[in-house]
């Protein structure tokens, strides 16, 4: 089986979530062909050399399923997109580009995190392109550990207030970039996630059939999708001690 995870925003202060996902780790995703994390694996990432335990702790649980054969790939989140180099070689995953297709048992899927699809944002799409400029990201770099820290925490706070007044349909995706990704990447299978709306959306391209397939986010209980050759499902893991959570509309 291949296993699909992304929106875990994984934190220190969601001890139930860290325990589902470690859980994850340990007893499924090192019984499988492959995993896969579509983004936002972390709530913030500001840069690899937050070696905090926590982090520490998370890499660790990586580090130990490539190790025992396991191939494990990231593509960046809307969250995570500074994971580097860095963070690759401590843990063994590849870093994979933010349209990826693969071979999902005899199957091309288009992969990727989704916040690309999700046109109709334009004040987001507006500052994606400027946190992804290289340059910008470099003068970011120069900036200590604890003032990048600060300059996180509150692009999250600004980020949450701003999509609270967001309709569904701008934080959604666009159709037609739906459509014209699986054309220009000549797939007819789609798995991402952002959106934390799962769900298996079948779709008409070009007069043929096609599946998008939305990954969920882990706020109040895990979500995999499982994949083998006999098909594709997704399914939920229950928290072992859950907590009140208040962003269930973030991304």
């Amino acid at each position: 089986m291949i296993l699909f995870i992304s929106d875990l925003h994984l934190s220190a202060e969601r001890h139930d979530i860290t325990a589902c996902f470690l859980n994850f780790m340990a007893n499924e995703a090192s019984q499988a062909d492959a995993l896969y994390v579509l983004g936002d694996l972390f709530e913030m990432w500001v840069g690899d050399d937050d070696d905090s335990p926590f982090h520490q702790q998370i890499k660790t649980a990586f580090r130990t399923l490539t190790d025992s054969g396991v191939p494990c790939y990231f593509i960046h989140g809307n969250r995570d997109f500074l994971i580097g180099q860095q963070f690759a070689r401590e843990t063994g995953v590849e870093l994979l580009a933010e349209h990826t297709v693969i071979d999902l048992y005899g199957t091309p899927a288009l992969i990727l995190h989704g916040d690309t699809l999700c046109t109709l944002d334009l004040d987001y799409q507006r500052y994606r392109k400027k946190v992804h400029n290289r340059f910008i990201q470099w003068l970011y770099f120069c900036l200590p550990l604890s003032y990048r820290q600060k300059i996180g925490d509150k692009l999250r706070s600004n980020s949450s207030n701003t999509n609270q007044t967001k309709s569904n349909t701008i934080m959604d995706v666009t159709p037609d970039e739906v459509v014209s990704q699986l054309r220009q990447h000549q797939v007819a299978l789609m798995i991402h996630g952002h959106t934390h709306r799962p769900a298996v959306h079948e779709l008409d391209m070009d007069g043929s059939p096609a599946t998008r397939i939305v990954l969920g986010d882990w706020y109040e209980h895990g979500s995999v999708l499982v994949c083998t050759p006999d098909g594709n499902i997704l399914e939920t893991r229950e928290f072992a001690t859950p907590e009140l959570s208040t962003r269930h509309c973030e991304q």
